[in-house]
This record gives C-alpha cells, structure tokens and sequence, in this order.
C-alpha cells in the first residue's frame, strides 16, 4: 500500500495584515484491494487436444468491484507454440475502463513439498507499475506458463488433476482532508427503552398466567421477537382468547426476572425459589425478549458457581428453542461450549441432541471421548439419563473415541511408521486428523 501526501501553506501574511496565519492539509491514499480464487481441472488429460485457442474457465469471481475469471489453454493460446505450452491468463470479466491492478498466478505442487510454480507482482517493484485493462476481457498472463510434457510428469498434476491459485489486487486511491468535527455515536439503546415499557406495563394487551400469577406484556413486541408468538397472537389459528397466555410447566416467579424494584413478596419469594432447588424452572423469557440480553444472574442472586450458570443455561435453551428465539439459543450454546465439565456435559449433551444443537453437540461428544474424561462422565447421572434419552448418541461417542484411539495408535508408531518429533520415514511432516 502507498501513500502519497500532500502538503500546501497559505503565503504568509504581510506586515500589514492580521499576525495570524492558517495551513491546510490532505493525504492521498493509494492501495490495493485484494481477493483471490482456487480454481481445480479435473480430468486434464481429457481436456487435451480440444484445440489451440480453447479454454477451460473458472467460475467468476468479485474483488475489487470487478469480476474476474481464470482461463487455462491446454494446447497454448496461439498457433506457433505448436501445442507445446499450456496457456494461463487472469481476465476482466466485467465492464471496466482503465482498471489497474496486481496478479499473481500460482500452479500448486500436490506432492506436498511446496514447490509451487509462482508469477507474483506483488512485494517487488514494476518499471511501469500495476498492469492496465481497458475493456471486458482484457488479459493478462503466459501464453508459455508451462511446457506440456514437463507438466504431465510434474508433482503440479495429481490424479489427472490441475490446481490453480490466483490472486488480484485492484489498486484503489482516495483523498483524506482534514477532519473538522467529530460526533460520538452511543451504541443502541433500544432494547433499554422496551425493557423500561416491560417494567411500566403501559399499554400491556397480553396477559401471561403461570401458576396462578399474571405478568402484563405486549402484542407487537412478543409477535416481533418470536415467530412462536406471532403465529399464537395473530396467525390465521392464533387462539380464540389471545388477551391471557397460559404458560405450562413453569413456576411463576422464575418466569420473569424481577427488578428490585418490582414488589418485595414476589421477589423474596423468585430468591427462595432459586434457593430451593427450582433451578431447573428458571426460565427468563420475558426479560430477553425485551432487553435483547440476559440479566446478570451472578449479581441477581449472589452465586459465581459454574454448574448454576449451566443449569440456568441449559434451560433457556430449551425455552429459545420452544419459542424460536435464535439470538438466545445462540447465547446459551455458547455459555454452554465456555462450561463443559464432567458433571454437566452428559446433560447437555442430551439436550443439544434433542434440540437439534449441532456444534454444541460436537463439543461435548469431544470432551467426552478424551480418555481422562471419559470414564468420570460415565460415573455421573446425567451420563444415566443420556442413554435413558438419546441412545443413538452413544453410537457417536463410540465413534469418538475410537478415533483417538486411532489416534493415539498412530502416534505410539503402530500404524504407519511415525517417528516421535511427528515425521514419517521419509521426514514429511504428518498432521493426525481428528474430527
């Protein structure tokens, strides 16, 4: 990236004029924009002998503004190579005028040892700098990238099989003036002004019935949040009596998550609750489908205990998942992946497979198979209740640790002849795949 400034003083004043004196100041910024593309030929050898000045191209590709395409000739570009070369080029496959740029063309070596064939402008200095293309379909490359026969019994053909790289840099140039103000933008707040409508209750037209207890809440706001609520407050089956939504099979006062503010009763009694063991009730739905964001459950109830935020966290999962809250099911995944443990990970492990949590899923089969874990998980109840419930699961986790058994075969030097510093016999690096 270059940069070229420029600099201009105001003539000094007179000694007749004012004593005070002024400059300003610019700085043009001239770089690249850069992008590139992998573009494999499969099945070379047929591609052989369609003619001098036919081509195999790549799909196109944007960067810079502009789209671009690899063409490959496998008999040469012109008629006096005689077939003897293949032919590579980099296109504008877009309108453009005068489009200056950098490439830089890389035939890959599949041996593994990295000996790539590579045209490179980039990090050198050209005589008359970046390349022009004037039109669509402007190229640029070799008409004699690789003699053919040199090719076919190189390292570069695999498996009948060409891989090629490339990389453009569109060279780019803005000016930068003086900056003569500067506003600071606040981040949003909007999910502070609907928690402060929740707390109000103004204009509340729903009610929620768990328990015996009624919250007040509002129809829009549900319907917006969660596509569970729209279609039950005003899809073409929405309930006959849409002003009360009863809640099964959650306690009331851990339905909502109560401010200090909110009377004392029912929140001593959302304390208690916590305290004795109606955990597994905690359901904060209300305060995130208004605030866009979970209270600070650590400062709500005095505990820093990592096996309470993973209870709290397996049930709101459950619940984004109930009402299609993706941004909640998301947020507790990932502070279920933060606080694997073996005595939780059998619970939550049962409950990404019953909702469907594919990466949460895989992080716990993971954990599991470890050999110092595996045996320890086994030993707990959530382990009983994970093969009472998802059965299937533990064919997977069979699965698991059979390959790092596998694993660790290789590594002890019983499969193929590994060396201890991680080289095979002919001192290539090895790089053990595990899943």
């Amino acid at each position: 990236m270059g940069t070229i400034s420029f600099h201009r003083e105001l003539p000094k004043p007179s000694t007749s004029s004012s004593p005070t004196s002024s400059s300003t100041s610019s700085t043009s910024r001239t770089e690249t924009v850069n992008g590139s593309h992998q573009f494999k030929i499969k099945g070379y050898s047929l591609a052989k002998g369609m003619g001098v000045g036919k081509y195999i191209a790549s799909d196109t590709f944007m960067v810079g503004g502009y789209e671009w395409a690899i063409y490959f000739y496998p008999d040469g570009k012109s008629a006096e190579d005689n077939a003897s070369y293949v032919s590579l080029f980099i296109a504008l496959a877009s309108e453009g005028t005068d489009v200056r740029a950098l490439f830089e063309l890389t035939l890959l070596d599949q041996s593994g040892k990295g000996h790539h064939k590579v045209h490179s402008h980039f990090g050198r200095m050209l005589e008359s700098g970046p390349y022009t293309l004037k039109y669509r379909g402007s190229m640029w490359g070799y008409k004699r990238f690789f003699k053919r026969t040199l090719l076919e019994t190189s390292d570069y053909l695999k498996d009948d099989c060409l891989s090629i790289s490339c990389c453009v840099g569109v060279v780019k140039s803005h000016t930068e003036g003086p900056k003569i103000y500067s506003i600071l933008v606040p981040p949003s707040d909007l999910g502070h002004h609907f928690g402060r409508l929740l707390e109000s209750g103004k204009g509340a037209d729903v009610k929620f019935e768990v328990e015996g207890e009624i919250f007040d809440a509002h129809k829009l706001v549900l319907a917006a949040r969660s596509p569970v609520f729209r279609a039950q407050l005003f899809g073409p089956l929405k309930d006959r009596n849409t002003q009360c939504i009863r809640v099964e099979d959650m306690e009331a006062p851990v339905f909502k998550v109560l401010p200090l503010s909110w009377p004392s009763l029912i929140f001593t009694f959302f304390l208690s609750s916590l305290l004795s063991g109606l955990l597994s009730k905690l359901i904060i739905l209300l305060h995130f489908i208004y605030w866009d964001a979970l209270p600070d459950m650590e400062e709500l109830v005095g505990s820093t205990s990592k096996c309470f935020s993973t209870h709290v966290a397996q049930h709101l999962l459950a619940a984004a998942d109930r009402y299609a809250l993706e941004r909640l099911r998301l947020l507790c995944e990932a502070k279920l992946c933060e606080g694997v443990a073996i005595n939780t990970v059998a619970t939550t492990l049962a409950l990404a497979e019953q909702h469907n949590c594919l990466h949460l899923k895989a992080v716990c089969l993971k954990f599991i198979a470890l050999p110092e874990n595996l045996k320890a998980v086994m030993q707990t109840d959530g382990f009983d209740y994970l093969k009472e419930s998802c059965p299937g699961v533990l064919t997977e986790l069979l699965q698991y640790v059979a390959r790092i058994g596998e694993h660790s075969v290789i590594a002890c030097g019983y499969g193929k002849e590994t060396s201890l510093d991680g080289c095979d016999v002919n001192d290539r690096r090895v790089k053990p795949r595990l899943q």
